[in-house]
């Protein structure tokens, strides 16, 4: 599954796009590199019922932004990308085609 697919899978779930989430993440005081992964993970599961590895690419997000590193950006592996730069805005907007 790309890094992509399980965001859009967030957003099935909870009904709120990433960046949304982020943004409910800062009013928490999750915010930046520091965030600590474990107390995100619990909120979303208690909030959201989320597992452990869609809340994990939140976590990224909220730590990182929406850039990833290319590795699998072009590549045919089942992890692949289409772009370095993660769609946050919802799948039904989403200029790729992601909907």
């Amino acid at each position: 599954m790309s890094f992509q697919a399980y965001l859009d899978k967030v957003e099935e779930k909870t009904g709120l796009t990433p960046r949304e989430l982020v943004e409910l993440a800062r009013e928490r005081g999750f915010e930046g590199p520091d965030t600590k992964a474990g107390a995100v993970c619990d909120w979303l599961k208690e909030d959201y019922e989320l597992g452990r590895g869609h809340a994990m690419a939140v976590v990224y997000v909220i730590k990182n932004g929406a850039k990833i590193g290319d590795k699998h950006v072009g590549s045919t592996g089942v992890h692949r990308d289409d772009s370095d730069t993660l769609w946050l805005d919802g799948k039904a907007t989403n200029p790729a085609g992601k909907a």
